[in-house]
């Protein structure tokens, strides 16, 4: 809308004279008014109006709308204005007459006119300023109309000489005209007024200066560059009716702005609500180079912007210029700007972008395109690691003729590629593929015998110097070292497999490495079992690092309240990783204890934390 506007400013003028008949209309017949309809006259149509300076339409439209928006609050004020209309009109005609004639015999050739006060811009200094009718000093009003600028500060001198004028009640806005072009003097002065119930006394008077062409540019506002040739090339406002490029973009710019006013009104009670007025404040609008208009975030820049348009330009997006400037891609952007955008042919985005402090992104559009394309290179990444180790399995167990799908079927997926991404997030065990082509031992009968064949070599063997708290049957004084994969402690069940000079590697025995190691080369596995390690250098029982898996609903302080778990509970954390996607958290925790067996209490407790799914021993 406003875009249609800045091409040809006719049209604001229409769109604004058809609501005010449309309003006149409903005034005259006294028909029902949609509220939809006075709403939108008061919030969007009469702060576009005095945004352009049309004023004669602002106010009429406002009365209108309030009338119908708020009748028995216009009806009270009415009547107040009506109470005491005949003695004020009096004494103001008698004012009038005199202020002008004593103008004039000063040398001052002006035109006094009465200013009529409307019921709406009453009722808003009233609850802007919590003033009570009475408090409102501008009811009384006078205009005075002189040829001149100097004519206005002479007729101002006058008018301070000879009355009080009020402090704080004086606006110059001739030396400061206001965003839309209005100028004029506004003073404010107490008068000795005659013929009212109150005669004698001095009352409040609002007295306004202006030239004849700043009365005509408030009272018809952008219209009246068309009738006003001396306003110059750029008119009042720096806006001209020219119609080249940059009158229509300056334009532009002064139409985007009337929401500052509909934020400030709806601050001093103009019926809009402060979460309306916020949101606005929230917003900027800006241009392509085509001329359409991009909402985006106050704050907003250049990236921002290019994801808007597009999220393929967003990830290409290399270089932007702001009304044809280059600027760096996290220069926040401004209402009315002009922004074009320099792409490379292929690329995404940087992982500075996501960086807060760096300031390149704002809107939570752009944020989650670029958190969507990193997530997208990490879950293709685990895809692949996933397949890779599928595959490899697959040729191992000599079943490369199945397909991936159906295999992803039978154990509960609906794609391959859903199972390669939780094989690659180790989320999986390819154990259980395994016993998919192959019957599983009997896992109590094998229990059995792996605890009787410890228990059996605790007591043949002395564990005088084993550093790593494990025996191998038949050897002294052996190497021996914990395997990563798995991390084996006291009491679980173990298995060693000798290694090419790093002596023997143990295993537990459930361990998939330790199962392909042996089916390798079977000859290289040696029975071992947990001795007696010396003393740690504290004095305590040695202890052994073990990984724990947790998984739970993402939110904060989720780390914090675990780790206070593992603290209670005396279990000492000596590193953590996690990840999260899509709400969910994994985490992998590496912890040290002297032996297994209270390692199913400190995974319930962790079990109890708010948010967390499961917790188990990796």
């Amino acid at each position: 809308m406003l875009l249609a506007f800045s091409r040809d400013l006719r049209v604001v003028m229409l769109r604004l004279a058809s609501r005010l008949q449309t309003l006149r209309h409903y005034a005259a017949t006294k028909l029902p008014v949609p509220q939809v309809v006075a709403a939108e006259s008061l919030q969007v149509f009469a702060p576009l109006a005095n945004r352009l300076g049309i004023w004669q339409i602002k106010w009429e439209m406002e009365d209108l709308a309030f009338r119908f928006l708020e009748p028995d609050t216009y009806k009270s004020i009415a009547r107040q204005l009506d109470a005491k209309r005949v003695e004020r009109e009096a004494a103001m005609a008698a004012l009038r007459t005199q202020l002008e004639r004593d103008l004039q015999a000063a040398g001052v050739p002006a035109n006094v006119q009465a200013r009529p006060k409307h019921i709406y811009s009453i009722v808003k200094k009233m609850r802007g300023k919590s003033l009570g009718f009475e408090q409102v000093l501008d009811v009384r009003a006078m205009r005075v109309i002189v040829p001149s600028v100097a004519d206005c500060y002479a007729a101002l001198s006058y008018v301070h000489a000879h009355f009080t004028p009020m402090a704080g009640e004086f606006d110059d806005y001739i030396a400061k005209p206001k965003a839309n072009g209005y100028q004029s003097l506004h003073t404010v002065v107490r008068i000795a007024a005659q013929g009212v119930q109150d005669a004698g006394a001095d009352v409040p008077v609002e007295i306004q200066i202006r030239t004849q062409a700043m009365h005509d540019h408030a009272e018809t506002g952008v219209a009246a560059h068309w009738a006003y040739k001396e306003a110059g090339t750029k008119g009042y406002a720096g806006v001209s009716a020219s119609g080249s490029y940059d009158a229509k973009i300056a334009v532009l710019r002064q139409l985007l702005a009337w929401e500052r006013d509909l934020s400030s009104g709806a601050q001093a009670g103009e019926g809009a609500s402060a979460s309306k007025a916020a949101v606005l404040d929230d917003r900027i609008y800006v241009l392509t180079p085509d001329a359409a208009i991009v909402d985006l975030p106050s704050g907003a820049t250049p990236i921002d912007f290019a994801y808007a348009v597009h999220t393929n330009l967003g990830h290409r997006c290399r270089g932007a210029k702001i009304d044809g400037a280059m600027v760096p891609l996290n220069t926040p952007l401004h209402n009315g700007q002009t922004v074009e955008v320099s792409t490379v042919k292929e690329g995404g985005p940087s992982r500075d972008w996501l960086n807060p402090e760096l300031g390149y992104l704002v809107s939570p559009r752009a944020k989650s395109k670029v958190r969507a394309w990193f997530n997208a290179i990490a879950i293709s990444e685990t895809i692949a690691k996933g397949r890779d180790a599928v595959e490899k399995l697959l040729q191992r167990e000599g079943k490369t003729s199945l397909k991936l799908d159906d295999l992803a079927a039978q154990l509960g997926f609906k794609a391959a590629d859903e199972l390669f991404e939780v094989v690659g997030k180790d989320e999986f065990s390819l154990r259980t593929i395994e016993q998919l082509f192959r019957p599983a031992e009997p896992e109590v009968d094998a229990d059995a015998q792996m605890l009787l064949k410890t228990a059996r070599l605790a007591e043949k063997t002395k564990a005088t110097g084993a550093k790593s708290g494990v025996l191998v049957v038949g050897v002294d004084s052996l190497l021996t070292q914990l395997a990563k994969c798995c991390k084996p402690a006291p009491p679980d069940a173990i298995g060693g497999y000798v290694t090419r000079g790093k002596g023997v590697s143990i295993h537990r025995h459930d361990c998939a490495n330790l199962r392909q190691l042996l089916a390798k080369d079977a000859d290289r596995g040696v029975e071992v079992a947990w001795g007696q390690p010396k003393a740690s250098a504290a004095g305590g029982a040695p202890t052994y690092a073990v990984d724990v898996t947790v998984q739970a609903s993402d939110r904060a302080n989720l780390l914090r309240d675990i780790a206070e778990v593992f603290a209670k509970e005396k279990t000492y954390v000596q590193g953590v990783q996690s990840h999260s996607d899509q709400g969910t958290t994994w985490m992998t925790f590496t912890v040290a204890v002297a032996d297994t067996s209270r390692l199913g209490k400190v995974l319930a407790a962790v079990g109890q934390v708010a948010g967390v799914q499961w917790a188990r021993r990796r």
